[in-house]
């Protein structure tokens, strides 16, 4: 039998491939991508945090909302010993049940938290969607201030302006807070009633559990319907309103663009006040980068005896190799060594795996053949590595004590001392 990758699932190689009719970066621009985030993230002085993957069923429901597509359709869930566990479908409740669990907040002042990893959901694989993908994430936990929004809006802009990204969009708006969703509620539930026959099956569900996303909807003839339903503006109360006012004042002082769209709202139940979305034309219909907002609400559903007031984000590393590919953007290629190392006889072998590791040693990256085959296949080796140089070895180098350096591209050769190779090859002097 030959075992495939699972549906929705990928493999990173050296070098980039297809697979599904999607194109998979190779390591070299993951890595490059990772460092990107990690630059930017240090810049504001956020710091990492790695959370299982797998995590107790009851933390992602309650603190994603046990009316959300996640919980109800998309959760990939493993029993063990009664208990039921979930791969983790999003990184913010496992970040803020961390933060509690080890106190977090004993640290003094509000913690600046990112993360990059795997998450899981189960649904349907489509253009940058998969069942496992990837995200990097910011959670600055512990600060109410408007500030704080700013701050995380102005770190999204920051790792998209690093990476060059010039076609997105911010979208903007406010939630309020919990206790003005009641009468939004009421009223969404007013506006859709009369025309529930021409809602889709899921929007109809969502009318009776949570009207709020269908303002989320794609569908045309949905959104035609929302021209004139209520908008939540009107329902948010004014310390909530007060908090986006100054939001919004902020991001105008820094330069931040912004489009204030009242049908925004977020697929996850923990967010009040602030919510936002980064977009991409690149990336079609599920047009969104990165999106986020508050929730200071989340820590008490997931066994918080007190309130803690928190923001932060999530990005697809997927969609972002779209858009990248989108605007022309060229990703790093595999790394090559700088020496490949050619050896003829059973003593230049045994002689040339310890000066492999002398190189190394000295910081250079070394490969060679492995198996005793003939120099010329050694040499095609050499030449596909794309190695600066291949330092040559055999029976008449090793009597002299010397070995020959040939550089690849200019396909010049001369004979250097094996004790001089790695000063010659990294133009240091190791005794200094």
């Amino acid at each position: 039998m030959a075992f495939q990758t699972i549906r929705g699932t990928f493999d990173v190689l050296p070098d980039a491939h297809s697979t599904g009719g999607a194109e998979i970066p190779g390591t070299a621009a993951w890595r490059w991508v990772e460092d990107v985030v990690r630059g930017v993230m240090e810049r504001f002085a956020f710091e990492e945090i790695r959370t299982p993957v797998l995590e107790p069923i009851d933390l992602v429901a309650r603190g994603v909302g046990g009316t959300t597509d996640i919980v109800q359709k998309e959760m990939f869930t493993v029993e063990r010993s009664r208990e039921t566990y979930v791969l983790r479908p999003e990184v913010t409740a496992p970040v803020m049940r961390a933060y509690l669990e080890h106190h977090l907040d004993q640290r003094g002042g509000a913690q600046r938290l990112f993360y990059v990893g795997p998450c899981f959901r189960a649904e349907r694989p489509q253009k940058g969607r998969y069942r496992q993908f990837h995200q990097f994430g910011t959670e600055l936990i512990g600060a109410d201030d408007p500030r704080a929004d700013a701050e995380v809006i102005a770190n999204l802009r920051a790792v998209y302006d690093a990476f060059g990204m010039t076609d997105t969009r911010l979208r903007l708006n406010t939630l309020g807070d919990a206790a003005d969703r009641p009468a939004f509620r009421d009223a969404l539930r007013e506006h859709f009633a009369p025309h529930a026959e021409a809602l889709s099956e899921t929007s109809r569900q969502r009318l009776e559990t949570n009207p709020l996303r269908i303002l989320d909807t794609k569908n045309p003839d949905e959104r035609a319907l929302l021209a004139d339903a209520p908008r939540l503006t009107d329902f948010v109360g004014d310390d909530a309103r007060a908090h986006y006012e100054s939001l919004k004042a902020l991001l105008d002082g820094m330069g931040v663009p912004y489009v204030e769209d009242p049908l925004l709202v977020r697929g996850l139940d923990y967010y009040t006040r602030t919510v936002f979305e980064l977009e991409s034309d690149a990336l079609g219909a599920q047009g969104a980068l990165a999106a986020g907002g508050r929730y200071d609400g989340l820590a008490q559903a997931v066994g918080s005896k007190t309130p803690v007031p928190a923001v932060g984000y999530a990005a697809g590393i997927e969609r972002l190799f779209l858009a990248l590919a989108d605007q022309g953007v060229a990703l790093p290629k595999p790394l090559h060594p700088d020496v490949f190392l050619v050896c003829l006889g059973d003593a230049a072998e045994a002689a040339g795996f310890g000066i492999a590791q002398t190189l190394r040693a000295a910081g250079l990256a070394v490969d060679f053949a492995l198996g005793g085959r003939s120099m010329k296949a050694q040499m095609k080796a050499a030449d596909r590595s794309q190695a600066a140089v291949a330092v040559l070895l055999g029976d008449d180098e090793l009597a002299a004590g010397v070995a020959q350096v040939r550089d690849l591209g200019a396909s010049e050769q001369r004979a250097v001392p094996i004790d001089q190779l790695a000063v010659e090859l990294t133009g240091e002097d190791s005794a200094a």
